[in-house]
């Protein structure tokens, strides 16, 4: 997977896209839509469907790039849109669930959108990652939102395989804890935290 480019870099390539520029966009593409792509499999369980919401995912981003804040994290905004495009799918589509995905999304509305406002998740997600510390913030990033291997992440912190599951298992345990005392639908709290624990 290419390498994600620093916060500064990625702050500028934001605020390029924020005026249209069409080379910012195939930049973000390029260093993000791998780790995104592996992120909606992990619920959609079906490539040709994966590979057809990572498409929605870049075409959101495409139309909401006027409304991006360049100074708050690309990948968490990223990850929240592919969140919903995934769980929209899975409810228009209920009989392609995979027997081993433990999801009732029976009382999902049609809709996610119309049950929870777009910037609030992605707000309380943000804030779940920022109260960790530098270093699990760093593990969670890579392992979750860039989907890098506990082998990559340990390489690029300069940290061992064993302190990468121990940070993200202290990361993933906060997060947990800090999302569940939000006034999330329970459904979609229920399917956000299995995601984030896949």
């Amino acid at each position: 997977m290419p390498k994600e480019k620093n916060n500064k870099d990625v702050r500028l390539l934001v605020k390029k896209l924020k005026s249209g520029n069409r080379k910012a966009f195939e930049e973000i593409y390029y260093n993000l839509h791998q780790a995104i792509y592996a992120n909606i499999l992990k619920l959609i369980k079906d490539k040709t469907t994966a590979q057809d919401l990572l498409q929605e995912v870049f075409v959101v981003l495409w139309e909401k790039r006027k409304s991006l804040d360049s100074n708050k994290p690309l990948s968490n905004w990223l990850f929240v849109v592919s969140f919903n495009l995934s769980i929209n799918q899975l409810n228009r589509d209920k009989t392609t669930i995979p027997l081993d995905t433990k999801l009732d999304l029976s009382p999902v509305p049609s809709s996610i959108q119309e049950k929870i406002d777009f910037e609030l998740q992605w707000e309380i997600l943000e804030e779940a990652v920022n109260q960790l510390s530098p270093q699990k913030k760093n593990v969670f990033k890579l392992c979750k939102l860039e989907n890098k291997t506990y082998e990559e992440t340990a390489r690029e912190l300069n940290i061992s395989k064993h302190t990468v599951k121990e940070y993200l298992s202290l990361a993933m345990k906060s997060i947990r804890e800090y999302i569940k005392e939000k006034n999330i639908d329970k459904s979609t709290l229920a399917a956000l935290l299995i995601y984030l624990v896949i």
